[in-house]
């Protein structure tokens, strides 16, 4: 998609998938591996469901993104808050670094995408 041709708004979406698709993977790891052997506050419901629902609307925004969805720019928006809470919940507990960092790249790319899109 990173061809000469590309417009801003494919280069921004290409970067926002990226985003969304390390985020994805790096939430879901740390969840099934850090978090469950810690155990204690990064099993307890709050945060193990947030963690998870991060993972899982990144890989939602990818798809509608792909897809060329008329609704990707508000997926693209509740990814960002969802990210934004994720990366706060992960820096309060300690010890997800790269989580907290993948979820704050995350928000500001699809935060990005949703406003490009908004004005389309």
């Amino acid at each position: 998609m990173n061809h000469p041709e590309s417009t801003p708004t494919e280069i921004t979406m290409q970067a926002c998938i990226e985003a969304c698709s390390r985020c994805h993977q790096i939430c879901l790891q740390t969840a099934m591996n850090y978090c469950l052997e810690t155990g204690g506050k990064h099993v307890e419901a709050i945060h193990f469901r947030l963690i998870m629902n991060c993972a899982e609307i990144c890989q939602t925004s990818i798809s509608f993104q792909l897809s060329s969805s008329a609704f990707q720019h508000r997926i693209c928006e509740i990814c960002a808050e969802i990210c934004e809470a994720c990366a706060d919940e992960c820096e309060k507990l300690g010890g997800m670094n790269e989580c907290i960092e993948a979820c704050r790249a995350c928000a500001e790319s699809c935060r990005q995408m949703a406003s490009m899109q908004r004005w389309s």
